[in-house]
C-alpha cells in the first residue's frame, strides 16, 4: 500500500500464461490484468483507493487463488479471499484504535433444528468480565457465501463497536454473530428452499436460549435487535416482523422484498403490516440501507420501503453510494448501532 493510496499486487507464478485480479472495490465483473517480469513475478497497480478494508483474489490461468504471501484472509463457506487495509481518516471508524477493546468469543451450541453442533461468534464489550451488568443484544447476520466468522473479520464488527463505545456514540451491547448458512449437502430441493425457515427455527429455538443461558443479557424485547446483510437481511425479514414479542429493533442491509416474493411477504407478515398502530408502537427502529450501484438488491430494498409506506409502517431508508459489498455493510453497522436501545434509557 503506497503513501498515495495506490496498491501494488504481486504474485509469483512463472509457469502461468495469464493472471488477473478482482477486488471488491471494482464494480462489475471486469478484472485487472497483471504483467509478468523476467523473474516470473506478475504485478499490477490499482487505485488510488479510499481508506478502507478491501478483499481481493487472483485468477491464475482461470483458477481463483488467494494471495499466498498475505496471511490476512476473508473466510467463506465456498471460497476465501485475501484482505488488506488502506489507512486513513475515512477508515478510522473500523480501525484498531488505542481504545478499550471488547472480546470476540467463539462458542458452540446444540442446534435442535439441525441436530448438530453449531458455532457462534460473540462480541462482548470492554469490561464484561469485570462486572455484573446485563446487556442488550444485537443479533447480527451475515450474507450468502459467508459464515459466523464474516462480521468479525472482513466486517470489523468488534473494532467498529469498540470505537463507537470509546466515543460514547453507542450503548454497550453484546453482538451475537451466528452461522446463518444452513447445510445443503444431501438436502432435498424443498429443504434448500426452506433454508430461511430453518435458520429462523434455529435462532428462535436454540441460539437465543443458548445466549440467554450463558451470557449476561437482558431478555425483554426492548433489549433485542436483529440486523442482517443480503441473505441475512432476508433472514431478518423472515424472523422479526412475525415475532415483535421478541425484537424491537430491525436492520436490513442490502436486502429487501422483490416484486416476485412480495405477495408471500405480505401474507406472512399480515399482522405486522395491517396493524400499523401496533407495529409502530412496538418497533423502535426499522432501518434499511442499500447501495446505489447494488444491482442485486437495490430494487428489492426500495420495494420493501414502498410496501412499508403503503401500510403506514415507520422506517428509515438510506441509499448510499457503492455496490453489494462489505465496504457498505461496515458503514451501515457504524450508522445502525448508535441508534439501538436508546429508547430503553
Amino acid at each position: 500500500v503506497l503513501p498515495d493510496h495506490r496498491v501494488v499486487f504481486h504474485i509469483y507464478a512463472p509457469k502461468a500464461s495469464e493472471v488477473t485480479l478482482h477486488g471488491d472495490w471494482m464494480i462489475g465483473p471486469a478484472n485487472l490484468k497483471l504483467e509478468k517480469d523476467e523473474q516470473g513475478v506478475w504485478s499490477v497497480t490499482a487505485g488510488p483507493l479510499m481508506p478502507d478494508v478491501y478483499s481481493y483474489a487472483f485468477s491464475v490461468d482461470g483458477v481463483k487463488t488467494i494471495d499466498p504471501r498475505n496471511a490476512e484472509i476473508k473466510p467463506g463457506i465456498a471460497s476465501n479471499d485475501s484482505m488488506f487495509s488502506v489507512p486513513g481518516d475515512e477508515a478510522a471508524f473500523e480501525a484498531n484504535q488505542p481504545v478499550p477493546h471488547g472480546d470476540i468469543r467463539i462458542a458452540w451450541y446444540t442446534s435442535k433444528t439441525l441436530d448438530a453442533q453449531r458455532e457462534l461468534h460473540i462480541y462482548t464489550p470492554p469490561g464484561y468480565d469485570r462486572g455484573g451488568a446485563k446487556y442488550p443484544v444485537l443479533y447480527l447476520l451475515h450474507g450468502a457465501g459467508d459464515d459466523d466468522r464474516g462480521w468479525s473479520t472482513i466486517g470489523r464488527a468488534g473494532f467498529i463497536l469498540d470505537n463507537l463505545l470509546a466515543a460514547s456514540k453507542a450503548l454497550p451491547m453484546i453482538v451475537v454473530m451466528p452461522n446463518g448458512s444452513m447445510p445443503r449437502r444431501g438436502m432435498s430441493e424443498q429443504a434448500r428452499a426452506s433454508a430461511q425457515d430453518l435458520f429462523a427455527s434455529d435462532l428462535l429455538g436454540s441460539i437465543i436460549p443458548y445466549v440467554e443461558a450463558n451470557y449476561r443479557v437482558r431478555t425483554d424485547r426492548e433489549s433485542r435487535a436483529i440486523a442482517g446483510l443480503s441473505m441475512g437481511g432476508g433472514q431478518t425479514l423472515r424472523v422479526a416482523p412475525p415475532n415483535l414479542d421478541k425484537f424491537a429493533y430491525i436492520g436490513v442491509f442490502s436486502a429487501g422484498v422483490s416484486e416476485r416474493i412480495a405477495p408471500d411477504f405480505e401474507s406472512r407478515c399480515a399482522e405486522f403490516l395491517n396493524n400499523p398502530d401496533r407495529t409502530n408502537k412496538l418497533v423502535k427502529l426499522f432501518w434499511i440501507g442499500v447501495g446505489a450501484d447494488d444491482t442485486l438488491t437495490n430494487a428489492a430494498a426500495k420495494n420493501l420501503s414502498t410496501i412499508l409506506d403503503q401500510h403506514g409502517i415507520r422506517h428509515q431508508f438510506h441509499q448510499s453510494a457503492g455496490a453489494h459489498t462489505w465496504i457498505n455493510w461496515r458503514h451501515y453497522l457504524n450508522q445502525f448501532a448508535p441508534l439501538l436501545f436508546q429508547a430503553n434509557q
